[in-house]
């Protein structure tokens, strides 16, 4: 009995003493892998990177801003069935256990070992908060060390926060293959469902995914996907959350996955890029590309929709008059011509043509090959206008057949016509080309400012480049208005006389000697402040800057948001200072809507990923908006809080005036469009720039078209034959729906029968007589009237010093 007894003794003390290491042993481990963990109480307020969303104004969406394409959800929005999968799936004992799972980590091993040799997946036993702790705060290191951080981490997670919030980390964390981080958007990406719509197989299916998503791709490996899915589903009844049957029934329903959403965006990428560098430098990238912000815009679809195609209509429609610039490229037609013409890189912008190459040609066709090996041809009327391009913008002699203009070969943009040929049926295709010119189109709504359409250019794929907010170029013609409007206020009429004649200035020491001269070339003596501006008389707004004084004029113009680099030249007078399309549209905006500021805005309002208001454009409170509706009670009255930069009657006076730019002048060839409408050409000299700006009484619309290295758009171009029809074609069709709403006649203005071209009181019989809006008191009372400009013989005025013999510079003139 002592010897048993001693056996006893000693196997006790040994068995304390290897409790006693182990448990020091463990100590230490748990203080030396303790030691730096990160702070786990971050998790607290932390969340997960969400996709920034644009939506347009009728909430459709633009684009998404995303690093991790993921949707957040908190834990009450997520439906038990989904929850119950991935516990099921991934820690049985999520909701019993302190971090760590004794249990299964011993049932891990037992398996483990049951299968060893066979070539299976080892099961693991890692805790929902063990991978809670491994995602946010440690490597994906395998190793012993990691694992015992990661236990440590996972008591500690435990002891802080509800299980509740755990699964909310864990669900909306988690990458599950498809571009999907989180449940929500991996809904979406498999299935084109929000999570509650989801069925169990669906969710099980989810379930699935933690350990490999790609191991278990619904497409590359559908059985794995499959028997991954039933076992999740077993795992469910094993736990108690769904019977048996269920399990069975869903586990015999194939694995069916949406196909890839075409989801529809609104297109408007210059739009969307502006958009993205504001939200930048308002809240930061993190915030852009992490922050699950939800951003209005004022964009409407309709009208960015024509706005595109008509600036591209009207950039080919240039284009084509000024002939063919050759093919985008040649290749060998022996042998796989097909798969030559595939490699051959897609032009930007190609969209919707295509490319194709040409096969054969003869004198009234020629026969072309797509990338797929189908053919077609093209008709000799179908790329009758492709004659060669000469250098200064001219066009060669016309074709007399197509071998005129390609060449086996050549690889060339085509469209699709509606026609066939009589010859085998063949398809008939046109000649295309990606035009060489840029522009921009913007509209507004001018009383408030809202941006409705912007279009930077033909294509946001050959150049970021946004010609309506980045190209400074010289506005010509289109800065008259305010030139105009400065005489007005500064005791002129609508009906003050101007001696159209020459004058030659001299600028000041060091600057040269300027004539500037009207576009025709030709003079037409005393005219009326109206005709100066419907006929864009150069000389007229020179001799009436000089008159009222050119620092005046531009002191005018920087009220309307216009500032010039050097605005004691004269020359800024006719604009030879350089401005955007945006803001020269916003000023013309503020002739329309009465004299009041207003500030372009692409953005309406901006939310976090929790619906809080983070930034409004309209910064107005309406009291009674939230009060009960009641019959007779009055709609609630929002303050206008637009500051007043001109005087109303003003504004509305060179209103009338743009109109009859549109009835009678320089932009007649917008008239067509059968509503009140008025506006301003513009080009520069050598024809380098050409503009046309306008509106109606509640829609304002800019056209710039030029080269992003400003050369001579050709001869007789001006903003008259190629701005003004992509405006008309635009305004068409915006307001076509529209009823033709006069402009609004302001207090203050006294409307006056006079004779258009002498702007005298008409009379009876007068075949041209028209409406003048005067200030009361300012309407001209006698048959004579004051010329400015006839104090000097010829009507010569000087500047600073005497011209005498020395030679005259053309200078800037010749704006128009």
């Amino acid at each position: 009995m002592k010897i048993v007894r001693k056996i006893l003794l000693y196997g006790f003390t040994l068995a304390l003493l290897l409790a006693i290491g182990g448990g020091a042993a463990v100590a230490i481990a748990l203080w030396r892998y303790g030691i730096g963990l990160p702070d786990y109480s971050q998790l607290a307020t932390y969340e997960p990177s969400v996709t920034t969303r644009v939506h347009a104004g009728d909430g459709r969406l633009i684009t998404e801003f995303a690093r991790e394409k993921r949707l957040y959800v908190p834990y009450e929005t997520i439906p038990k069935l989904v929850i119950q999968a991935f516990v099921s799936a991934e820690d049985q004992n999520f909701f019993v256990h302190r971090g760590v799972d004794p249990v299964g980590i011993i049932r891990a091993a037992i398996i483990n070992l049951q299968h060893a040799g066979e070539d299976r997946r080892l099961v693991g036993a890692s805790t929902i908060t063990q991978q809670v702790a491994k995602n946010f705060f440690l490597s994906g290191e395998v190793s012993y060390q990691r694992k015992i951080k990661e236990a440590i981490l996972a008591f500690r997670i435990e002891r802080t926060f509800s299980k509740e919030r755990l699964l909310e980390l864990y669900l909306n964390e988690i990458y599950l293959g498809n571009s999907a981080y989180g449940v929500a958007a991996a809904a979406l990406n498999y299935f084109d469902k929000p999570l509650a719509d989801l069925t169990l197989e669906e969710a099980a299916y989810l379930a699935a995914l933690p350990k490999a998503p790609n191991n278990y791709h619904p497409a590359r490996h559908y059985d794995k996907a499959v028997a991954r899915r039933n076992y999740v589903l077993s795992r469910m009844v094993e736990d108690g959350y769904i019977s048996a049957q269920e399990a069975w029934t869903a586990s015999q329903s194939p694995l069916k996955t949406a196909p890839p959403r075409n989801q529809e965006f609104v297109h408007a990428d210059h739009f969307a890029e502006e958009v993205r560098r504001e939200l930048i430098n308002r809240f930061g990238e993190d915030a852009l590309y992490d922050g699950g912000l939800s951003v209005r815009t004022s964009l409407d679809p309709r009208l960015q929709k024509i706005a595109y195609k008509t600036l591209r209509d009207g950039l080919i429609a240039y284009d084509r008059r000024h002939g063919w610039h050759g093919p985008i490229t040649r290749i060998d037609i022996g042998g796989e011509w097909a798969n030559t013409l595939a490699a051959v890189p897609q032009p930007a912008g190609l969209a919707p043509w295509r490319l194709a190459v040409v096969l054969k040609t003869r004198n009234d066709r020629a026969e072309i090959g797509f990338a797929d090996s189908a053919q077609a041809i093209i008709p000799f009327a179908q790329l009758r206008w492709a004659r060669k391009r000469l250098n200064d913008a001219t066009l060669g002699p016309p074709l007399q057949r197509v071998e005129d203009v390609l060449h086996v070969g050549d690889v060339v943009a085509v469209a699709e016509t509606d026609e066939k040929s009589s010859k085998k049926a063949a398809e008939i295709w046109s000649l295309q080309q990606i035009p060489e010119v840029g522009g921009a189109l913007v509209a507004m709504d001018p009383h408030t400012g809202r941006v409705l359409a912007m279009q930077g250019g033909f294509a946001y794929g050959d150049s970021e480049f946004n010609r309506a907010t980045q190209a400074h170029r010289q506005p010509g013609s289109a800065f008259k208005p305010f030139v105009y409007a400065s005489a007005l206020e500064s005791g002129f009429t609508p009906s003050s006389l101007v001696l159209d004649a020459p004058m030659v200035i001299d600028q000041g020491p060091g600057l040269a000697k300027w004539k500037p001269s009207n576009y025709s070339r030709e003079y037409y003596g005393p005219s009326t402040l109206r005709l100066g501006l419907e006929k864009s008389r150069n000389l007229m707004t020179v001799r009436l800057a000089q008159h009222i004084g050119i620092k005046r004029v531009n002191d005018y113009a920087s009220r309307f948001g216009l500032t010039q680099a050097a605005p004691s030249l004269l020359s800024t007078a006719l604009g030879a200072g350089e401005t955007t399309l945006l803001k020269l549209t916003t000023a013309y905006a503020m002739f329309v809507n009465g004299g009041r500021l207003v500030t372009p805005a692409l953005i309406d309002r901006v939310q976090d990923r929790r619906g809080k208001t983070l930034y409004r454009n309209d910064p107005r409170e309406c009291a009674g908006c939230r009060d009960p509706w009641r019959e007779g009670l009055p709609e609630p009255v929002l303050p206008d809080l637009r500051e007043q930069r001109v005087d109303p009657a003003t504004a509305y006076q060179i209103v009338s005036m743009l109109e009859g730019v549109v009835l009678r002048g320089t932009g007649r060839r917008v008239a067509s469009v059968g509503k009140p409408l008025a506006g301003k050409t513009g080009t520069t000299n050598d024809s380098r720039d050409t503009w046309f700006i306008g509106f109606s009484p509640d829609l304002v619309a800019g056209v710039f078209i030029g080269f992003d290295v400003p050369r001579s758009m050709g001869k007789k171009e001006t903003g008259s034959s190629v701005s003004a029809p992509v405006f008309r074609d635009f305004m068409a069709e915006a307001l076509a729906d529209s009823p033709a709403t006069p402009f609004r006649i302001p207090p203050g203005i006294r409307l006056v029968r006079v004779n258009a071209e002498t702007g005298l009181p008409a009379n009876p019989g007068d075949r041209k007589v028209i409406l003048e809006a005067f200030l009361p008191g300012t309407e001209p009372k006698n048959r004579v009237q004051p010329v400015l400009g006839t104090d000097l013989p010829g009507g010569m005025e000087t500047g600073p010093e005497t011209i005498g013999g020395e030679p005259v510079a053309g200078g800037t003139g010749g704006l128009y």
